[in-house]
């Protein structure tokens, strides 16, 4: 076609076509990025929903009289009774009419200032929050949650911060919503003003005003209802009595918000933040008298009540606040039994200061089953618990645990085997080591040195384990030490009564070692609840269980032992006693610093200390007279739990075998081989000449055989006896330990081989 010629019909439609093409460049990928992003978000946004209303769905009842109730937790004894009430304080309830108007007013200004214009759930207060989360930056809102959501979690839910969910905060909103629907605004202010903790044991502001200031509501300031208003946010850190600075701070936070919100002048906020915050304190908190929770078993309970609400606060549960539900392993009648036998005359103590520390747990399944952490201590609120503390010496109590125990796991010695009881001088030291009436019974067997509670035959026996293996038969009972254990640790431990029953727990099943637990199950607000157990661990052979059972059995029932105090007719029990001397150079001397007696049957184990709190006081020895108390209180206790549900004697595993020796019955290791030398006899060189003894080796084989797999594993584990002794010097121990204070180590290393089979 010329140039001068006109395109035809086809060429001006192809030509139209060319010119007309969607364009395929940056714009138009924009916009499906927009249009993608956009279908994303609606598809979240309709899955975010479907979500929010399923969860809604299971969301808890929440009813009036839970909008009006108290926070109260309630603790449960074993048998579903109430024992106690946390939170219940002399509350009164004030009603909306009665509420100040500049209360109201200084609550919704900190709280919710959009509290009138919202129906449960603020949006523009949620994006207010989360903007001033991300950004730093603080634009006045205290959270995204409204004042109508703080009070259903107040009043369903638990404030444990691991419940923080996305669920839970789904289901407090929809709540909040019907709230809203079902209650004025006034009546939800009435609710959350009465059901606010206010510190100190209190709820409510009406209680709060009283407690503080001595005043109904309606006498106050509006700088004392700006500081009542601020309170709730955290009650410990702005109590204007013990914290006066950051309280007035959050004060005068309160009067700004209410100037901002127009609910009073500038010049009124000023003015009011003039005022000191302890202006108008009443130091005799007005009328908040705590309520009788229904129970007069407070002073009864309060060392095992103590331990609960600690448990709780560690788990993040609030007790005061959460309105739980708590079951615990509580035997009341154990309890009380064990209250009245230490206060009511039943036992006679060396004075009224004579201080006492009980636990009782269960060997089945470590459940506590009743604690007691002093005595004549009055109407007590949490008060000194004795039985958890681990400042004194158990004295010869830990020889089972860490002499005679290890000895027969490690080194498969049988009850007759032959201990020495001859003069000892610490390694390394001049200082030398006694027994209560400071003589020697030369070669003794280990059943009569542990009836006996000799001193010496133990230390001997801790150095031929060796402190390394001794500790890690510690540790599987629960016992554990910031510092290395020494020499003397085997004749004294600084461990509570509650670990030392759990330990000898442990030989009473069998050789299992359960931890100690107060509570069997916590219920929430939202009806969740959780359960607790222990998991027990193997902490020795059940050979071991045994034949440190069947020796503590004699401390009680032998005429020679020194626990026949505990005895009790038809009662199948072991036992051991324990005390602690004073260190030389102090002027007690009369008498002992501690007493104590740990004892167990099948179902029951107990330990108990004596002593006195300041023990270096003049008058504070106890003395022969009342060194038996300990074992006085565990017979009493033991006998009512026996009474109510009696225990079986123990039997034999196949593991051991039983054998006569010196006309007496005694019992091994079924196939082991044990050493009759070990590194406590090539420390002759500490003894006296009438104590030296060779050092050569004598390995000798129990000629039982049998076809337990149990036995087995016990005779293929058998240690050497070979151990590098730790030397250490002595401290306070102790029977009869000398407790000189300056001390020096060496190291001294001997071997000793048991062969095995």
């Amino acid at each position: 076609m010329s140039d001068n010629q006109t395109p035809s019909r086809s060429s001006r439609r192809e030509q139209y076509s060319n010119n007309h093409k969607s364009p395929k460049g940056p714009k138009s990928l924009i916009k499906k990025i927009l249009l993608w992003g956009a279908s994303a978000v609606g598809i979240l946004i309709l899955l975010g929903a479907v979500l929010f209303f399923y969860w809604a769905s299971s969301a808890p009842e929440i009813t009036q009289s839970s909008l009006e109730s108290q926070n109260a937790t309630k603790i449960y004894d074993s048998d579903n009774n109430v024992i106690s009430q946390l939170g219940v304080q002399k509350r009164e309830y004030v009603k909306s009419s009665a509420i100040p108007s500049k209360l109201s007013e200084a609550v919704v200004s900190i709280e919710d200032r959009r509290f009138y214009k919202h129906h449960g759930v603020d949006p523009v207060r949620i994006v207010g929050a989360a903007f001033s989360n991300i950004t730093g930056s603080s634009s006045g809102l205290q959270g995204g949650s409204t004042l109508t959501q703080q009070l259903v979690k107040l009043s369903v839910f638990s404030t444990k911060s691991s419940d923080q969910t996305f669920k839970r905060k789904a289901q407090e909103a929809w709540l909040a919503l019907n709230v809203e629907r079902h209650f004025s605004k006034n009546q939800i202010l009435e609710y959350y003003i009465n059901k606010v903790y206010m510190g100190n044991g209190v709820y409510g502001m009406q209680t709060g005003a009283q407690y503080y200031y001595g005043k109904d509501l309606k006498d106050l300031t509006i700088a004392q209802y700006a500081m009542l208003a601020g309170i709730p946010q955290s009650p410990t850190y702005y109590n204007p009595i013990t914290n006066p600075k950051v309280s007035t701070t959050r004060r005068n936070e309160v009067l700004e918000a209410m100037a901002r919100s127009n609910y009073i002048t500038s010049s009124q906020a000023k003015a009011a933040e003039k005022t000191s915050v302890q202006d108008g304190l009443d130091s005799s908190h007005g009328d908040t008298a705590s309520a009788d929770s229904s129970t007069n078993k407070s002073k009864v309970v309060d060392s095992y009540l103590k331990q609960v609400v600690s448990q709780l606060k560690s788990d993040g549960y609030d007790p005061y606040n959460d309105s739980l539900e708590v079951h615990t392993n509580l035997n009341m009648g154990a309890q009380q039994n064990l209250y009245d036998i230490v206060n009511n005359g039943t036992i006679t103590f060396q004075s009224s200061d004579m201080q006492v520390g009980v636990a009782v747990t269960s060997p089945k399944n470590g459940k506590i089953l009743a604690m007691l952490g002093g005595r004549k201590t009055g109407n007590v609120t949490f008060g000194l618990n004795r039985a958890v503390q681990t400042d004194r010496s158990s004295g010869s109590t830990s020889k089972p645990i860490m002499d005679y125990g290890p000895a027969i796991e490690d080194l498969n010695y049988p009850t007759y085997r032959t201990v020495k009881d001859l003069p000892f001088t610490y390694p390394g030291t001049t200082k030398k080591a006694y027994d209560f009436d400071h003589e020697y019974q030369g070669s003794i067997t280990m059943r009569s040195a542990l009836v006996q509670s000799r001193n010496i035959p133990a230390l001997r026996t801790l150095q031929d384990v060796g402190i390394t293996k001794a500790t890690k038969f510690l540790t599987k009972l629960g016992i554990t030490s910031k510092t290395d254990y020494e020499l003397q640790n085997g004749i004294g431990l600084y461990i509570s009564p509650l670990q030392e029953a759990a330990a000898y727990a442990a030989f009473a099943n069998g050789g299992t070692y359960y931890k100690p637990y107060y509570i069997s199950s916590i219920t929430t607000k939202s009806g969740e609840t959780h359960k607790y157990s222990a998991q027990g661990e193997k902490a020795m052979k059940s050979s071991t269980a045994f034949m440190i059972t069947d020796m503590l059995k004699d401390v009680i029932d032998s005429s020679s032992g020194t626990g026949t105090t505990a005895a009790l007719s038809g009662v199948h029990q072991a036992g051991k006693t324990g005390t602690t001397e004073y260190p030389t150079g102090t002027t007690s001397s009369s008498g002992v610093m501690d007493s104590w007696f740990t004892g167990y049957t099948k179902k029951y184990s107990i330990s108990v200390w004596t002593g006195y709190d300041k023990q270096y006081e003049t008058g504070h020895a106890v003395t022969s007279t009342y060194e038996k108390v300990a074992a006085r209180v565990y017979s009493n206790e033991m006998s009512y739990l026996e009474d109510e549900n009696s225990s079986s004697d123990w039997t034999a595993p196949s593991s051991v075998t039983k054998v006569t020796k010196n006309g007496n019955t005694e019992y091994e290791v079924t196939g082991a081989s044990w050493s009759s030398t070990g590194v406590s006899d090539t420390y002759a060189e500490n003894n006296s000449s009438s104590g030296s003894s060779s050092s050569s080796s004598s390995v000798i084989t129990s000629s039982s055989t049998t076809s337990s797999s149990e036995a087995k594993q016990e005779s293929e584990t058998a240690s050497s006896s070979s151990n590098n002794a730790n030397s250490v010097g002595q401290g306070t121990g102790g029977n009869g330990g000398n407790n000189d204070t300056e001390t020096s180590s060496t190291s001294s290393t001997s071997s000793s081989t048991a062969t095995t089979p």
